[in-house]
């Protein structure tokens, strides 16, 4: 047996502040490095190292079992792998890995025929360094120039560079501070791009002609009225305009300028309202906007681009079918919707309004339109998995109603679907709502209160967790464990009312509905208390904090990665590079004395009280922008001084 040597303690150091007339006291405030983002304060990297040094004291008698999980989720990933080619224009580009390697190899082959082309191979470019990450990759119309977004130190500030395809070489790094997707002209001439500020705020687009001075890159729009809203770039379908939208999490508003000429004045299409979002597509002359103006679940509509602002409906918003994403290509405007939780995917012919679904034979399943960059594609580009079937990418000719298998996700060391069984069940929540619950479990597993069972949710910002396939659960439920994902209020499961209902003041709905599933679980016979685990990561982070101050006893173990657990404090901070536009999912408690309360009376590290708490691992990153590291490491550590067990708590 071994013996553990004492778990790190930060001391207290008070520190207060007053809101709302409410003085609140954190004893560890001083986690923060007052230099942040640098971190160079030696008792701060002091308590960090040895908590660390502490996680791998714990670890160290498991080290066989953890290679051995290793391994074996090792063997169900096919390492020679590669993606199906996707024509773009006139090229077929895929992605490659080779056995033995960890980042992609990037290539393509002239649609006419020819050799194929490695045009980027991460494994080169991250040779030498600590941390690589490609964020974007961006193939010139002309095919002879790509541009590449890589952060290389884990910072999410990325360098957008522009190499030429035929002789292989950088032409020129075009800035330091790039962010998501750039887009290119149609004339090849220029880049249009998105950089963050000191406060990691994606605040403004600028275009770089190629040739030019970078510094002297010209900004066709700033966000100047709202620290809330960032900024982000695209182009339509059609290739005839590039877009650029500015917006939160709850609204937004898009201009577009023609993708041939990026110094005209950008068009507005229509001004921001609160709690309104639209996107934009266009194709035929016209604009195609999925929108929520008029029903929480969404309409589309369309437009003039000489008129943008004067929207014609063209599919209603349904109470039952969720509309959540539209793409108008040349034959059809292809229609991404979810009904009674179930990912349904849709053509539309723009004369006759005629719609066909594509069909898929599964009850519960996760499928998507995959890309498809042509604007006249003959056939559409779609993935499609669930819990117990592999990622399948398919294309769909809608010529003849035929999906054709292009990839089935390969399983080396071997995968048998018969082996195991989905259950669909919806768990009555305590104020009376259906919660859905996707299970995986073996078949032949007993619902009798004898198993195990990991439960595992988000429940936030309107994402929903799919019931779609993962090698590494497999491991889990080879041994017994039946894994649930707990379709939570807060994610959009069951239509954009349920991430609503998951929000601002609604959010303890959401861990509310963690608690109530997992009891009606157990109820079924899953698992008994104590028999259950359960994991969140980031605001699902946050869920873990909350469901184990509520109830503790229902748990045997929680993992809690990067999780966002001191949010009345990150919320009061507008100087924190999210806050500002976090505050349309969590509430403003600098200005609403009401939000204020209400985040106080749920916020996992303010709610931490004496009482036993069930074995947690808590991950945090030092350089993570999002969930700053002082959040986990405050939280393991008035975790460690309150609790009244003897329980393990890595951090």
């Amino acid at each position: 047996m071994t013996i553990l040597p004492p778990p790190p303690i930060a001391g207290r150091k008070p520190h207060q502040s007053t809101h709302h007339g409410v003085t609140i006291t954190d004893d560890w405030a001083w986690i923060r490095d007052p230099g942040y983002p640098e971190v160079t304060d030696e008792e701060v990297l002091d308590y960090l190292k040895a908590e660390n040094a502490y996680f791998e004291a714990a670890m160290a008698p498991h080290a066989e079992l953890v290679e051995g999980l290793f391994q074996e989720m090792k063997g169900r990933i096919k390492e020679d792998d590669s993606s199906p080619p996707l024509k773009d224009g006139d090229w077929l580009y895929w992605s490659a890995f080779k056995e033995g390697t960890q980042y992609r190899l990037w290539y393509r082959r002239a649609v006419a025929g020819g050799e194929d082309q490695l045009i980027f191979d991460e494994n080169a470019e991250a040779e030498g360094k600590e941390y690589f990450r490609l964020g974007a990759f961006a193939v010139s119309p002309d095919g002879r120039l790509l541009a590449t977004l890589v952060d290389d130190d884990g910072s999410e500030r990325f360098k957008l560079v522009v190499r030429d395809l035929g002789t292989g070489k950088d032409v020129e790094t075009v800035t330091a501070v790039g962010i998501g997707q750039p887009v290119w002209t149609s004339d090849s001439a220029g880049l249009v791009f998105t950089e963050v500020n000191d406060q990691w705020r994606s605040y403004r687009a600028r275009y770089h002609r190629i040739g030019a001075d970078p510094l002297a890159a010209v900004t066709i729009y700033e966000e100047t009225a709202d620290i809330a809203f960032s900024v982000n770039v695209g182009r339509t379908t059609d290739d005839c305009f590039i877009l650029v939208a500015t917006g939160n999490n709850s609204s937004n508003e898009v201009r577009f300028v023609p993708a041939d000429n990026p110094y005209a004045p950008l068009t507005l299409i229509r001004p921001r309202t609160a709690d309104v979002q639209y996107e934009v597509d266009a194709a035929h002359g016209k604009l195609w906007i999925l929108t929520n103006d008029d029903h929480v679940n969404f309409r589309i509509a369309s437009a003039d681009p000489a008129a943008p602002a004067d929207w014609t409906t063209v599919i209603a918003g349904s109470d039952r079918t969720y509309l959540r994403g539209i793409a108008s290509h040349r034959d059809h405007l292809l229609i991404t919707s979810r009904v009674d939780g179930l990912d349904q995917l849709v053509l539309r012919d723009y004369t006759t309004g005629g719609e066909h679904r594509i069909p898929f034979a599964e009850a519960s399943y996760s499928a998507g339109f995959s890309g498809n960059p042509d604007f006249a594609p003959d056939a559409y580009r779609l993935h499609y998995s669930s819990m117990v079937t592999p990622a399948t990418a398919f294309d769909y000719h809608p010529a003849d109603d035929r999906l054709e298998v292009l990839k089935v996700q390969e399983i080396p060391s071997g995968y048998d679907a018969s082996k195991y069984v989905t259950d669909r069940l919806m768990i009555t929540a305590r104020d009376g709502k259906k919660v859905p619950v996707s299970v995986l479990r073996l078949k032949e597993s007993k619902l009798d209160g004898s198993g195990k069972l990991f439960v595992y949710a988000y429940g936030a910002y309107g994402y929903a967790i799919p019931p779609s396939f993962a090698t590494g659960r497999l491991s889990l439920v080879d041994r017994g464990v039946a894994f649930a994902i707990a379709h939570v209020r807060g994610g959009d499961d069951l239509g954009y009312q349920w991430f609503l209902d998951g929000k601002l003041k609604n959010r303890t709905n959401t861990f509310n509905d963690f608690v109530d599933v997992t009891r009606g679980l157990i109820d079924a016979g899953y698992a008994k208390p104590g028999q259950v685990a359960a994991q969140g990561g980031s605001a699902g982070g946050e869920l873990m904090g909350a469901v184990i101050n509520q109830a503790p006893e229902l748990y045997g173990a929680v993992v809690a990665d990067v999780p966002f657990v001191d949010v009345l404090a990150t919320m009061l901070d507008d100087t924190l590079p999210l806050t500002p536009g976090e505050w349309t999912e969590w509430g403003n408690p600098i200005e609403d004395g009401e939000a204020f309360e209400l985040i106080r009376s749920y916020s996992p590290y303010d709610n931490v009280t004496a009482q036993a708490y069930p074995p947690l691992l808590i991950t945090g990153g030092l350089h993570d922008p999002r969930v700053t590291y002082w959040e986990p490491a405050k939280w393991a550590a008035r975790l460690r001084a309150t609790k009244t067990d003897d329980n393990l708590l890595l951090l």
